[in-house]
């Protein structure tokens, strides 16, 4: 009761800060509403997630007829991998996660590249950010703290980086060239050209 009451007053404070926001017990309701929401034929932007990964989302999307622009394909080339970058930033619909939101309704992240959180500020046309209620903090240190010891070591393992937080378990501001940490953002409110939705989801998903 109490991790869906602050879900629910979190979704509340996303739209007094202008995102379009809405609760989902389950990930099965929330992808039901998903695929209502996204024609067959509209082109798909996947951003670096593994809640998407663990929603299987670019097989489910790819099996109904989308076009998906995912750039964490295997086998791709570093050219073929910077052209799917590039086509995420103008696509139908960007889907991505979060690293973590307030519960006053930011959205916090850190990115490698950028393009993620590039995309979900501007550029598609719709952008939806599928998140677990386990990313929701209390403030903006928090959110932070929640990158340096959970979403960073955790992508960093996960992508087989030979960064230091793989092996502490929490940010060292590491300077190598496979540094994962280069571009940190926070949306204070929804900007005025971009449609960003985000869908909280009542259970523990991504890290």
């Amino acid at each position: 009761m109490h991790n869906e009451a602050l879900a629910l007053q979190t979704v509340d404070a996303l739209q007094k800060n202008r995102f379009t926001a809405a609760y989902f017990q389950t990930a099965k309701e929330a992808l039901e509403q998903l695929f209502s929401v996204i024609p067959a034929d509209a082109t798909v932007g996947i951003g670096g997630s593994w809640t998407l990964i663990q929603l299987e989302l670019v097989e489910k999307l790819e099996a109904r007829g989308n076009t998906v622009f995912c750039h964490h394909k295997p086998g791709l080339s570093p050219e073929e991998i910077l052209d799917i970058r590039r086509k995420q930033l103008t696509c139908d619909v960007f889907l991505t996660s979060t690293n973590a939101i307030t519960e006053d309704g930011r959205l916090v992240n850190t990115d490698a590249t950028g393009n993620r959180v590039a995309a979900m500020i501007f550029g598609p046309k719709k952008v939806i950010v599928l998140t677990g209620a386990n990313k929701i903090v209390a403030t903006l240190d928090e959110a932070q703290e929640r990158i340096r010891t959970t979403a960073a070591p955790l992508n960093n393992k996960r992508l087989n980086r030979p960064n230091p937080c793989v092996k502490t378990g929490y940010c060292m501001d590491c300077q190598g060239p496979t540094r994962l940490c280069n571009v940190s953002t926070i949306i204070h409110k929804r900007p005025p050209a971009s449609d960003i939705h985000v869908w909280m989801i009542g259970e523990e998903l991504g890290y």
